[in-house]
């Protein structure tokens, strides 16, 4: 099972993950969300997601940009770009996704933050701390409370751009890492391959190169948000001052 998350909007970046996972032949696609706000063709990245038949959750940005969530200056001028690039039945579709999957016969738990909003993170919670903040490890005893209800041998999430994984129980918690807007300082698209074996769940964490100069240069040619893709997609990093991805 192949699971892609936080496109945001990177076709560059995208094509080079669907190629090395479609080489992996997994049985089942599933995406857990932000799939277009970025401003390296965005409309290219959302086709070929669209194309997929993945399992789809939807993103804390999906419902930043078309629930009636534009919060803030940055995100209406981004949002007010991409009605430009995006028809307005793929909006609709996009709004429309569920907040949570079940697959595998039940026995993984798609989510993009965590069971009850796109907005949180599961492995990892958001610490405020002075005018920036940092992720912090979940204590054990929040874990627990969160995915024991779900019933699931896997648990699946995306939003904080962050690949992990750990075990709770029997439970397998698995951060499928962004395919686009890296935070470590390796600026590979990422994705993750599930796979059980005699009943046991594993997550391969891949890491994959791809045309960095195309997409930056797409986004300056085509946005008004190419210095910011510039520094983000280049350096792998993200400003902690900045909103959270």
């Amino acid at each position: 099972m192949a699971v892609i998350s936080d496109v945001h909007g990177n076709a560059f970046a995208l094509d080079a993950v669907l190629a090395d996972l479609h080489a992996c032949a997994p049985d089942l696609i599933v995406n857990l969300g932000d799939q277009v706000e970025g401003s390296a063709n965005p409309a290219h990245a959302r086709a070929r997601q669209a194309a997929l038949g993945a399992t789809e959750v939807r993103g804390n940005n999906e419902e930043k940009l078309w629930l009636g969530g534009r919060r803030d200056d940055a995100a209406r001028t981004l949002g007010v770009w991409l009605d430009t690039q995006l028809p307005p039945e793929e909006r609709a579709r996009l709004a429309a996704l569920p907040l949570t999957a079940t697959v595998a016969h039940g026995e993984v738990f798609a989510c993009h933050g965590t069971p009850d909003t796109p907005w949180d993170s599961l492995l990892w919670a958001w610490q405020r701390a002075g005018e920036g903040g940092f992720y912090r490890a979940r204590d054990p005893r929040e874990l627990r409370a969160l995915i024991e209800p779900l019933g699931a041998r896997v648990v699946v999430c995306g939003h904080t751009h962050r690949p992990g994984s750990t075990r709770l129980g029997d439970t397998l918690l698995v951060n499928a890492g962004a395919v686009s807007d890296q935070v470590d300082g390796d600026p590979r698209a990422r994705w993750t391959l599930l796979d059980r074996r005699a009943g046991h769940w594993t997550a391969d964490f891949r890491a994959v190169p791809y045309d960095i100069e195309g997409a930056v240069a797409w986004s300056t040619a085509h946005s008004p948000f190419g210095t910011l893709e510039a520094h983000l997609l280049r350096t792998g990093t993200f400003d902690a001052r900045q909103n959270l991805p």
